[in-house]
């Protein structure tokens, strides 16, 4: 019986792979992962925030999939005794122009079905003391969790179900021959009942090898964030979102205590110069090259010019991270902070400049390319590993 294969072990892969093990329980499924093990990329260097589905476009996939995939997780976390919690956040206003934007949030969450309130003056400060802000709201729902431990447990119960997690195999494509999928590795084949390509930052590149054209290019931002120290880490008790700029495509600088204690505050969003590059020294030429040679790019780059050149200063210098973080929390100083982690998001680009917001799929015979998976692909990992095990195998 041939297997179905699922390339990439992050949480969206390997919930994929969960889901056609229970829809098919006798045919075996196999994950293929290039690195040592699951989680390495975008898995595993996001912000850890279990989203409440606030800000999402009413109507959208994400928007439809992100409550449900917050309390799935939950309950997932709680069967597998993964740590989590569930502290909520809250988005602040600092100026009067953000307080009709605060409304515009409340409309929105009401509209996608997720609980959120005002709140008063004394319970911001209540809940955060160091906090300067003209008003905020409350989602109860927001949550934190560290996703390495939830693919983790995804991992063990595809193993536990029969399934393999191959870790060190590289996919170079995926083709279909009548009704085979055929997984082309570096000096191998594998032949599969269905494939679903879950490549996160490579997903464009092995579309392109498998003879598609994905009609978008994968250009790597580089989200990096800074730390306090621990002896400042008082200042922030919990998760402190800013009303993002409708016009931007990012949140914006925000506040977070994770679930390990660590505040971090970011992060920016700059152009990394590799796929996989966490620092400004990782280049890799194929990959500027890449990006510089499509057209989307320079596109996108008129669109979002300034806001760029002020996330690339963010990236260089700490204090204009501080400064942007300031009108929140005006104690901060440059000395709380230190560097911190980042991570990379794999955002696909249209040929005319714009970002695509919401997921995207490239069905192909037996294989089922997953093209874009936006936050809050971790958030609403469970559903949406039915949702596209359902697509496939439909």
């Amino acid at each position: 019986m041939r297997p179905h294969v699922v390339v990439g072990a992050g949480v969206v892969g390997l919930s994929v792979a969960r889901s056609l093990q229970r829809a098919e329980p006798a045919r075996p499924v196999i994950v293929l992962e290039k690195e040592s093990g699951p989680a390495a990329h975008q898995t595993g260097h996001n912000s850890g925030v279990i989203h409440s589905g606030l800000y999402y476009k009413p109507g959208s996939l994400k928007a439809r999939l992100a409550v449900s995939g917050a309390a799935s997780l939950k309950a997932y976390c709680v069967e597998k005794g993964v740590d989590f919690d569930v502290p909520g956040k809250l988005v602040v206003a600092t100026s009067r122009r953000e307080l009709d934007q605060l409304d515009r949030l409340l409309e929105l969450g009401r509209r996608n079905g997720v609980p959120a309130r005002r709140v008063s003056a004394e319970e911001i400060t209540e809940r955060e003391p160091h906090l300067r802000v003209l008003a905020a709201i409350e989602v109860a729902s927001t949550g934190r969790v560290d996703y390495r431990d939830v693919a983790a447990a995804l991992a063990r119960d595809v193993v536990d179900g029969g399934g393999e997690v191959r870790t060190g195999v590289s996919v170079r494509s995926v083709t279909t021959v009548g009704t085979t999928a055929r997984v082309h590795l570096v000096d191998d084949d594998l032949e599969a009942e269905r494939v679903a390509v879950c490549a996160g930052l490579h997903s464009d590149r092995i579309a392109r090898a498998s003879g598609l054209d994905p009609q978008i290019r994968i250009l790597p931002f580089r989200g990096e964030y800074s730390e306090l120290i621990p002896d400042r880490a008082f200042l922030v008790s919990g998760l402190v979102y800013p009303v993002p700029d409708p016009d931007l495509p990012f949140l914006g600088v925000h506040l977070t205590r994770g679930i390990d204690g660590t505040v971090h505050i970011g992060p920016n969003a700059v152009p990394a110069l590799a796929r996989e590059g966490y620092s400004w020294s990782d280049v890799v030429p194929r990959d500027v090259w890449e990006s510089l040679s499509f057209p989307g790019s320079w596109r996108l780059a008129r669109k979002y010019g300034p806001t760029g050149a002020r996330e690339i200063i963010r990236s260089i210098t700490g204090r204009a991270l501080v400064k942007a973080a300031q009108p929140m929390l005006p104690e901060l100083r440059v000395d709380d902070v230190r560097k911190s982690g980042s991570g990379v998001r794999a955002q696909a680009v249209t040929r005319t400049g714009d970002l695509v917001d919401d997921f995207l799929f490239l069905r192909a015979g037996a294989v089922l390319h997953v093209l874009n998976a936006p936050s809050p692909a971790a958030t609403a990992c469970l559903p949406i590993g039915e949702h596209i095990a359902h697509e496939l195998t439909a």
